[in-house]
């Protein structure tokens, strides 16, 4: 079994920001590094939030497999906010 982690993501646009938390394993996360994800209108009218995930905007939270494991069979793989994996433009997964 692979081991899944809890990660925080989060951009601050000036104008708002964009936070998550969200189970992936570690190599989901290097291969999402450099890939341009697209959130729409999330901080309103004409807002356009989009860019490249870069490596200091997921962070990998310090919490144990077994707990995680036990709330992501509750919550699933995004417990709050924006995962960004599930904002990937088209082509880039």
């Amino acid at each position: 079994m692979v081991d899944k982690y809890l990660w925080k993501f989060g951009w601050d646009m000036g104008y708002g920001s964009i936070e998550g938390l969200f189970v992936a394993t570690e190599e989901t996360v290097a291969d999402l590094i450099g890939k341009e994800v697209y959130f729409g209108e999330v901080l309103g009218d004409y807002s356009e939030v989009e860019g490249e995930i870069e490596k200091n905007d997921v962070v990998r939270v310090d919490l144990d497999p077994e707990t995680i494991a036990k709330v992501t069979a509750v919550l699933g793989m995004t417990w709050s906010g924006y995962n960004p994996l599930n904002y990937l433009e088209e082509g880039a997964e």
